[in-house]
């Protein structure tokens, strides 16, 4: 048995020793010719005596591809917010009087949550009524005696302009001007004391109306009202529990409209502007949802490096519940771009992404792409011009430079 492999194994050496060394020798035995190639002895260059045609070529499915203006798109990952949500709490003691409103319930601005037992604040409120009535009676008292102070001033003034006059003529002492002058001092300081007295009256009158104000403030604290429109998100305090200042009565969100929160990355943020339409897949399988966008914040999240941007939403029906996951879209400005099959999508040498075309005289060319939008029909795509021969098929066994043999497709198949 080893005969016979040393024998299969010196012939098979023979054979590719004249296939090999031998090629030309073997070929005039056989009476056959070089097919690859034939030397030229008098150029002394490879002649290919093979045509260059279309059998001889690399076989691609070609598709032409006509660029189309759409509207470009900022893709975002967010969530639904509540437009208003706020935690109802009092602002005084007291026990509860009333019966609880259940969570879910819809309320309207202003009306009553939770009411509180006044207990005294009806008598202080009597009382400081009651002083504000005594200081205003004070107020005509010390009018008069400002009157009868100044009545007082200008007689004193006349009596000291006599004396003075007669002190001149020498009719009259010099004591006697003394005394009118000291007179005329007395009386500027009843004047000045007159007024001073008003003004304590009309001090008082001011304090007792505070005093009121603040009776009437502590029996408004005693119902607690819905401070706008919307739902229960909890249920109200119960009937005779304690609420202290700062202690919950209710939460209340509102939901029409309703707010898509995003953060846009800084690359992306100069393509958001304020105003700008928006739309939203929530990840409930609801319809889209469209909207604009009322805010963009100038200033980046100093971990993320993004932006948040807020879009409000019509929510009239309240199908859209606060904290739903959504897929935001926001609309930019326009720009051509091709649709193209996600596995025409190839890369260079060099790694760079892009598609492989060809031009007039089927050489194939390399065009760096961007991706705009992933869809269900395939990728839209820039970079690329008005008019593309894009290889779908084939595309991997080709480089930039040769030459193909294409076979076009609609855009159907």
């Amino acid at each position: 048995m080893r005969i016979f492999s040393i024998l299969a194994a010196l012939a098979v050496s023979t054979v590719l020793y004249l296939f090999i060394f031998e090629r030309p020798t073997l070929i005039e035995m056989t009476g056959g010719a070089d097919t690859e190639a034939t030397v030229d002895t008098a150029e002394n260059t490879i002649v290919d005596p093979i045509p260059e045609d279309s059998a001889a070529l690399v076989k691609v499915v070609v598709q032409r591809s006509e660029a189309r203006q759409i509207d470009s798109a900022v893709v975002l990952r967010g969530q639904t917010n509540a437009a208003r949500r706020v935690d109802v709490r009092a602002e005084t003691s007291a026990t509860v009087i009333t019966e609880p409103l259940r969570k879910g319930a819809e309320v309207a601005a202003g009306d009553v949550l939770c009411q509180l037992d006044p207990g005294t604040r009806g008598a202080s409120l009597a009382q400081a009524q009651a002083q504000l009535a005594e200081a205003r009676a004070f107020v005509p008292e010390a009018e008069a005696r400002v009157t009868q102070a100044q009545a007082q001033l200008d007689e004193a003034r006349i009596i000291q302009n006599a004396s003075s006059k007669l002190s001149e003529g020498g009719f009259a002492s010099t004591t006697r001007v003394a005394n009118s002058e000291a007179a005329v001092a007395t009386a500027l300081a009843g004047v000045e004391a007159a007024r001073a007295g008003l003004q304590t009256a009309q001090s008082g009158i001011q304090s007792a109306q505070a005093a009121v104000a603040a009776a009437e403030r502590e029996i408004e604290l005693l119902t607690i009202r819905a401070p706008f429109g919307g739902l229960l998100e909890s249920d109200t305090a119960e009937l005779g529990e304690l609420l202290q200042p700062g202690a919950h009565c209710a939460t209340i969100i509102q939901l029409d409209p309703i707010k898509l929160v995003g953060f846009v990355p800084e690359t992306e943020v100069a393509r958001v502007t304020v105003g700008a339409t928006a739309s939203a897949k929530l990840a409930t399988g609801q319809d889209d949802v469209t909207g604009r966008v009322t805010f963009l914040s100038r200033t980046a999240d100093e971990t993320t490096r993004t932006f948040l941007v807020e879009i409000e939403v019509s929510n009239t029906d309240k199908r859209i519940s606060d904290g739903q996951t959504a897929e935001i879209l926001i609309a930019s400005d326009g720009a051509s771009a091709h649709l193209l099959p996600q596995s025409a999508l190839t890369l260079n040498d060099e790694g760079t992404l892009g598609v492989r075309t060809i031009d007039a005289s089927n050489t194939v060319e390399f065009h760096a792409v961007s991706l705009m939008r992933d869809t269900p029909q395939g990728v839209w795509v820039t970079g690329l011009g008005a008019v593309a021969d894009v290889i779908v098929l084939g595309q991997e066994y080709v480089i930039a430079g040769v030459k193909v043999a294409p076979t076009f497709r609609e855009l159907g198949q």
